[in-house]
């Protein structure tokens, strides 16, 4: 949920917080987050005479939200899993919220 970005030293990261490249924000820049890359489904066929690119969209594609701490439960609307057998994993943890399993999310 959205609301996250409102805790005390929440940063967002442009790109993979780990990258060279990366750019911090506070959340009141979140304009400057290149959403089209970041959602997008895939980068390998739409870069694939361009590895420079390719890269540079990989890097976007894991744009996150850094949280000092933890992030409590309320702020969970659900999960996203790579497969069943995560799907089960997760609930058997005692996870209650909605689960969606899409392979294509996730860098298999």
């Amino acid at each position: 949920m959205i609301e996250v970005r409102n805790l005390a030293g929440v940063v967002f990261a442009d790109r993979n917080a780990s990258s060279d490249y990366v750019r911090f924000l506070h959340p009141s820049q979140w304009s400057l987050l290149d959403f089209d890359a970041i959602y997008a489904l895939d980068w390998n066929h739409q870069h694939a005479n361009d590895p420079y690119a390719k890269l540079v969209h990989k890097s976007k594609k894991c744009a996150e939200v850094l949280v000092p701490h933890c992030v409590e439960p309320k702020y969970l609307a659900g999960a996203y899993v790579v497969d069943e057998a995560t799907s089960l994993k997760l609930k058997s943890l005692g996870f209650d919220l909605p689960v969606t399993i899409d392979s294509e999310m996730f860098f298999c």
